[in-house]
């Protein structure tokens, strides 16, 4: 199994960075413009076990997961997210978001994300993964929250 850790500090409140993180379709694809839609097929109370039905463009295909929420918090200076799914039943991905209030106008950003092989021969894939797309996410998520747009 890989995994890949960012962090990086967001000069923008706390809600405004969440929001794209949890909150509308459009919200999300400013920061995650390949999902075309992120239906809800089951909500559980305090969003842990809540199952999504996500679409995602990967060029001209559309691919269907369903994306399981596998830890949430939404408090006023922590808000969690990590969502579990698995791609093309090769890999078991996981994606971690966590924004903690540094102050009023600066928010830390931690994003960490998993990609475990279901089948021995993927293995291979891994050996020449690098963090280009975490590093990639993590400074578009800084640029839209910090400009209230994607541009």
């Amino acid at each position: 199994m890989k995994q890949w850790t960012k962090e990086i500090e967001i000069d923008a409140p706390i809600e405004q960075v969440w929001k794209y993180l949890d909150g509308t379709l459009e919200n999300m694809q400013k920061i995650m413009p390949q999902v075309v839609s992120n239906e809800p097929i089951t909500i559980k109370e305090g969003m842990v076990g809540s199952i999504y039905l996500q679409k995602y463009r990967e060029g001209k295909r559309v691919m269907e997961y369903e994306v399981e929420t596998l830890d949430y918090l939404n408090s006023p200076n922590e808000k969690k997210m990590k969502v579990g799914f698995t791609l093309s039943g090769m890999f078991e991905i996981t994606a971690g978001y966590e924004l903690d209030k540094i102050d009023e106008g600066r928010t830390r950003f931690i994003y960490t994300t998993t990609n475990k092989p279901l089948k021995w021969f993927v293995n291979l894939f891994l050996l020449f993964a690098t963090d280009k797309v975490v590093v990639d996410f993590v400074k578009r998520v800084k640029k839209v929250a910090e400009n209230g747009e994607e541009n």
